[in-house]
């Protein structure tokens, strides 16, 4: 198929790119570059060997969205770009539903007009929402966000829900995905957040290379086996792998959309992803234990088990796996990627 991936140049997208070279798609990248750098592209043609065709655009430009449709063909698009800071958001929540919204909107009126009927969406396992049992599972009914982010990814999903049910022959695939961590094992691509991070794994490499003086765990009275807060992280590399597989799915599909969790279905505590890290590195990083931080929740890791059985598609890598890819990607670029 001949792919339009949104965000292309950023973290999960990026990997995605390469998932699909691999696979035999032909992928076009469409990206504003708010949020990732160009030199990205570069590294992704030298790894992939192939050319990869950009698009600068950003698409809440609804007249140049379908002037990039009017002029390309494509098959199918993986939906990735949006602003994704939950932090940010509560900040500014006009700009997350500004951005979030109209660029889908703008995409899928596109993909109506051009007969576009293919369509696989990053969504966030933000939807559950604070009240979800655990583990997760699709048909929970509930949805909901206590960030602006995590709701624009709610109101995006029953968007594309509606838009499905009126549109004949329109294949959706939601992907709720959990923390995604780790880099492309050739240490030339990986996840260059700006400013202060905002995720656990990019912050300790940035203290195990020199950036960062120490990492502040928030809280460690849960109600957890080491008292600090379980997630289920998941290798960026399975990840993209498993949008080829639900992108490779879609025709075969009963119903017009369907989610699936993307998750290894096991939770891993703040302390043990930075003691596996310290593995990688060789050596202990220095931490201290803060306070609890507003809105986070104790343990949540997924029930994969759609994807397993449907996708044909299973988190295959390691917590170390994660730690010593991203480590290597951190000292191979230990400023991120150059901004030209």
């Amino acid at each position: 198929m001949r792919v339009l991936v949104s965000g292309g140049a950023g973290y999960i997208g990026s990997h995605t790119v390469l998932s699909l070279l691999a696979s035999g798609h032909d992928v076009v990248v469409v990206d504003d570059f708010s949020n990732a750098k160009p030199s990205v592209i570069g590294r992704l043609e030298a790894l992939s060997g192939k050319h990869v065709p950009v698009h600068a655009i950003d698409l809440t430009d609804a007249e140049k969205t379908e002037r990039l449709f009017a002029h390309e063909r494509f098959d199918a698009v993986v939906h990735f770009a949006g602003f994704k800071a939950v932090g940010e958001s509560v900040a500014k929540p006009l700009a997350y539903y500004r951005n979030n919204l109209d660029s889908t909107l703008s995409l899928l009126e596109a993909m109506r007009r051009h007969d576009v009927h293919r369509l696989v969406f990053s969504s966030s396992a933000t939807v559950y929402g604070e009240h979800a049992p655990v583990p997760y599972v699709e048909d929970y009914e509930h949805l909901s966000s206590s960030s602006p982010y995590g709701q624009t990814k709610v109101m995006i999903e029953r968007i594309m829900t509606d838009v499905a049910a009126a549109t004949e022959g329109l294949r959706v695939a939601l992907l709720r995905y959990f923390n995604p961590v780790g880099a492309h094992p050739s240490g030339e691509i990986g996840e260059d957040p700006q400013g202060i991070p905002n995720n656990l794994m990019p912050f300790i490499a940035q203290v195990a290379v020199g950036r960062r003086e120490k990492l502040t765990v928030f809280g460690d009275d849960y109600a957890t086996a080491d008292g600090t807060c379980e997630r289920d992280y998941l290798h960026v590399e399975d990840l993209a792998a498993g949008h080829v597989a639900a992108l490779e799915h879609l025709d075969d599909m009963a119903e017009p959309v369907r989610a699936f969790n993307l998750g290894t279905g096991t939770g891993t505590s703040v302390l043990a992803m930075l003691h596996a890290f310290e593995r990688a590195v060789g050596r202990e990083l220095p931490y201290e234990v803060g306070p609890r931080r507003a809105g986070d929740l104790p343990a949540f890791w997924a029930d994969p088990t759609r994807a397993n059985t449907e996708l044909g598609w299973r988190a295959e890598k390691s917590i170390d796996d994660m730690c010593a890819d991203t480590w290597r990607w951190q000292q191979a670029n230990p400023q991120g990627f150059p901004d030209a």
